[in-house]
């Protein structure tokens, strides 16, 4: 016990060290919400990867996911490296970084209101920011609960304050450059978390060929005549395991805390190796966590089951846990709380941003001054983190359903919105604001509406559909289609002024002869 707390400690004060360190960075919006467009290629990649795998991926997919498709969910992880992270970083990150350098857009939000001249679409923008980021906060703390119950013995609501309390000291102190750096450290620690949970689980079950000997022996409920299943290439339901990897991983690419870390990087070489990086720790990351949770079902006999008969996914990859030294529960508590918090500084940094530089700002008509957006954001910061507080002890101390039922379509209705207007708003000149509100409208209609038929017991268009994951992916083709037919069948924006936006991306620049040959014999 001594070494655990020991180790939660030094975390804490490494952490609220680093927010100190920080705070001359942090003395105006640009570098408090940005860093000054100035950080480096490990602090951005890191950042990316931090903010896309909390205790929700750790705790709860890993588990859950494991669970229904055994070691094929390792696909999941995989998508997350290469489609969530590298072709996000070769498909958005540049233009991302140009673009929002070029119109000086500091938010998601504000890049839909300047790349498309409409304050409206910047306030729609801001309030499905708003409305459905705090319920994706809460769900942060999920799993926390049982890792701590595991390792101290400490209530769940003691879990999420003194969480919040800490990941509110660091950011409101250093800003977006704290986060940055904390985001980095906290990498660290779960890339080597991750290696060694793993080798440690799969030396209590034998190694990896006895543990998936003894998966193999283990039937599917799906289909109790596929011998093998929970060790096959695709497991047991490809169609639908296929359905979260897209949406875990092409979501990413409309998920404002994921993409706003594209406007904060400092130059063409660290993107290049950003690129590399952050590829890299979602393979380790992500492959890693899905890879366990696969292992999930050999602790069959010693997981919770609800009144129903069903597993309880949260208490897969704890049980999993429950054995090992106690120097590796120690470093597993400190690998979640990092996912934790890395996800939740950025979310709530996003959020405080948001709400301040596009909806409170414009309203003060240019009244409100550089120092007054500081208090704002920083005001904001404490009410997001505080209200998110709220929300995961009262859904986890109750019986209301509606909360767990929105955290689950959070995800969903933020890529289902942004994804497609973000990404045709970068690359195609023809996208028009009505193509941009028609993605707005449909992407949260869509998630809106599945949940509103879990609600009330009625099943939204087909059972394949009545799960949120499914309906993400639906709202996001969704977009993809809708955008450019819109766009081609309302009128076209003033070309010399969209003209204008894309010249950042026509400029010259002069670059060595590593990066390009060069027209010289």
């Amino acid at each position: 016990m001594f070494l655990k707390v020991a180790l939660l400690v030094v975390f804490f004060a490494v952490m609220v060290g680093v927010g100190m360190y920080c705070r001359k960075s942090a003395a105006d919006v640009n570098g408090f919400v940005l860093g000054g467009r100035s950080v480096g290629p490990w602090l951005t990649a890191f950042a990316y990867g931090t903010s896309y795998f909390s205790a929700v991926i750790f705790v709860g997919y890993a588990g859950q996911f494991g669970w229904k498709y055994g070691v094929a969910s390792t696909w999941i992880g995989l998508g997350n490296a290469f489609i969530g992270s590298l072709l996000a970083w070769v498909i958005l990150g540049r233009r991302t970084r140009l673009m929002t350098q070029h119109i000086d857009s500091s938010t998601m939000p504000d890049f839909f209101g300047k790349r498309f001249m409409s304050n409206k679409l910047r306030v729609a923008a801001s309030a499905i920011v708003f409305i459905f980021l705090i319920p994706y906060t809460a769900s942060l703390y999920n799993g926390l609960s049982r890792l701590f119950g595991m390792a101290f013995g400490i209530d769940y609501a003691w879990c999420v304050i003194a969480m919040a309390i800490l990941t509110g000291a660091y950011v409101l102190l250093g800003g977006y450059m704290a986060t940055a750096i904390n985001d980095f450290i906290q990498g660290i620690i779960m890339l080597v978390g991750i290696v060694a949970v793993i080798a440690a689980v799969l030396a209590n079950n034998g190694g990896l060929s006895e543990a998936l000997a003894a998966m193999s022996a283990i039937p599917a409920e799906t289909n109790p005549n596929l011998n093998g299943a929970f060790v096959s290439f695709l497991g047991p339901q490809p169609i639908w395991l296929l359905g979260v990897v897209l949406l875990t991983s092409l979501g990413t690419w409309g998920l404002p805390q994921m993409v706003g870390k594209f406007y904060a990087i400092k130059s063409e070489s660290a993107i290049s190796k950003g690129t590399i990086i952050s590829t890299f720790f979602a393979l380790i990351v992500a492959g890693g966590c899905y890879f366990l949770g696969g292992f999930g079902r050999l602790y069959g006999d010693v997981i919770e089951y609800s009144a129903s008969g069903t597993p309880v996914y949260d208490s897969i990859i704890p049980k999993m846990l429950e054995n090992l030294p106690d120097v590796l529960i120690g470093v597993v508590v400190i690998l979640v709380l990092s996912a934790s918090m890395s996800t939740l500084s950025s979310l709530v940094l996003t959020s405080s941003s948001t709400l301040t530089l596009d909806i409170i700002a414009p309203a003060s008509k240019g009244k409100l001054t550089e120092k007054g957006q500081m208090r704002w954001i920083r005001i904001l910061i404490v009410f997001f983190i505080a209200v998110s507080s709220v929300i995961a002890i009262v859904q986890a101390k109750s019986s209301v359903t509606f909360i767990a039922q929105l955290m689950g379509i959070s995800w969903g209705a933020l890529a289902g919105a942004f994804l497609a207007p973000f990404l045709y708003g970068l690359y195609w000149k023809g996208t028009t604001k009505a193509g941009v509100w028609a993605s707005f409208i449909v992407g949260v209609a869509i998630m809106v509406a599945d949940m509103v038929c879990n609600f009330a017991g009625v099943t939204f268009i087909s059972p394949y559909f009545a799960s949120p994951i499914n309906s993400g992916v639906l709202a996001m083709v969704a977009g993809l289609v809708i955008v450019p037919i819109v766009s081609l069948l309302t009128p076209k924006m003033d070309k010399v002024t969209v003209g204008k936006m894309f010249e950042c991306y026509e400029r010259t620049v002069t670059v060595r002869a590593t990066t390009a040959l060069g027209d010289k014999k």
